[in-house]
């Protein structure tokens, strides 16, 4: 009797042992990531920067809470937990892998668009089609359109930007019926649904979160292989590394660099998530400099995390890609 209780006692510490290690919970865990030379993801003309120094992008870590890590988190003063479908949008994991590659996809385009048109050399960015990033659930288009299909024509409609298409889909009344042409895998696909009013919203539209599919084109030949690495907020980083080589212009100086915020075609630094996990991940990795989006947002939660964690690292807040380029070239620190 007492080797079956002991056995039964083995077996349900196992279970246990399982369901904590790899039971998911509807919860991410985010916490400070790490700090990486963006010279070794960008080449110009098939050639890298070999120069000293570095321009570092930053990123968290993201990953899915079991029970025992979730307990952990709360050991670690710089973790967040964050509910899952803030973080995905309701997204399968696929769906949501996609998205952050899409996001990648578009902050390489633009950063390429910016560097170019500073250092004044040739290029067209081509409109390729909208990416669809995630669908309502009120949405006529709802287990019809997926994410990742690729919109081509609304209407028998071909559009030139994402924004043209908004204006559109904004301009129809609520009800109207709209086609949607699209690729799917790299098939032709048909849906119809009705345009609706947008939630928190005086727009209209049909339900659907997109992000354009743009190609960059010019004798510069500029690639980046991001190397799994997803998301928007790497664009300024990129953006300066592209620029640097594209120019000639040697902005790292021996220095260690690093920074992060999105970036559009025109140069514009936007706002990011996680700023203070990636003002860590940069003191860490030796940065003297730190590059953050200007405004309360980034700008001052950056300083907060500084002055929190003790480091002589300077925060300089960062408009848009000139003022970015202005810094470096001039500062000496």
């Amino acid at each position: 009797m007492r080797r079956k209780q002991r056995w039964w006692l083995i077996g349900l510490l196992v279970i246990l042992l399982a369901i904590g290690t790899f039971f998911p919970l509807p919860v991410y865990l985010e916490t400070v990531g790490s700090a990486q030379n963006v010279a070794k993801y960008v080449t110009v003309a098939k050639k890298r920067d070999r120069h000293s120094g570095k321009l570092m992008l930053t990123y968290v870590e993201l990953a899915r809470a079991t029970p025992f890590l979730y307990v952990a988190s709360f050991f670690d003063r710089n973790a967040s937990r964050i509910p899952s479908e803030q973080v995905t949008g309701g997204v399968n994991n696929r769906e949501f892998d996609l998205v952050q590659n899409y996001y990648m996809q578009t902050a390489v385009n633009q950063a390429q668009s910016s560097a170019l048109k500073l250092a004044g050399k040739q290029y067209q960015q081509k409109f390729q089609g909208i990416y669809v990033m995630s669908v309502l659930k009120k949405s006529n288009f709802n287990n019809k359109l997926q994410v990742g299909d690729l919109i081509q024509r609304v209407n028998g409609k071909s559009f030139s930007s994402l924004t043209a298409m908004m204006h559109y889909l904004n301009a129809k009344k609520t009800g109207e019926t709209v086609k949607i042409n699209y690729l799917r895998h790299g098939s032709s696909k048909i849906s119809q649904g009705k345009v609706i009013s947008l939630p928190n919203s005086k727009r209209h539209g049909i339900g659907i979160s997109l992000v354009a599919k743009t190609n960059v084109v010019s004798n510069s030949q500029i690639k980046a292989d991001m190397d799994g690495i997803g998301g928007p907020s790497a664009g300024l980083m990129l953006a300066l590394q592209m620029y640097s080589q594209l120019s000639h212009r040697d902005l790292k100086a021996g220095r260690e660099i690093a920074g992060t915020g999105t970036i559009s075609a025109s140069g514009k630094v936007g706002q990011i998530g996680g700023i203070d996990k990636k003002v860590i991940a940069a003191n860490k990795a030796g940065a003297t400099i730190f590059l953050a989006p200007a405004g309360k947002a980034n700008y001052h939660e950056a300083q907060k995390t500084a002055e929190r964690i003790k480091t002589k690292m300077k925060i300089v807040p960062i408009k848009n890609l000139t003022q970015a380029i202005n810094y470096l070239a001039h500062s000496h620190g």
